[in-house]
């Protein structure tokens, strides 16, 4: 049975290109800092590719705060910002 098992991962494409043994342990978990004030710690992403609004905006940049969740969207023009 051992020789089947390794028979089987030797020809699987899936079982060659996972190598969970050779991986390092990733160790301790590390806790989050909780922030104290709202806008201290933020987290940022832009969604682009949209279609053009009427006000030939293509972009939304987001900034969400992460002690509240609070969050703002800025409408941008994406196409003047690429070079």
């Amino acid at each position: 049975m051992k020789r089947d098992i390794s028979d089987f991962v030797s020809k699987c494409l899936i079982c060659q290109q996972v190598k969970a043994e050779h991986q390092v342990p990733s160790g301790l978990l590390q806790p989050i800092m909780i922030p104290e004030w709202k806008w201290e710690r933020i987290m940022m992403d832009f969604v682009s590719g949209l279609p053009l609004s009427l006000s030939k905006k293509d972009a939304i940049w987001v900034i969400v705060d992460r002690l509240t969740k609070s969050t703002h969207f800025v409408p941008l023009n994406c196409i003047s910002m690429r070079l």
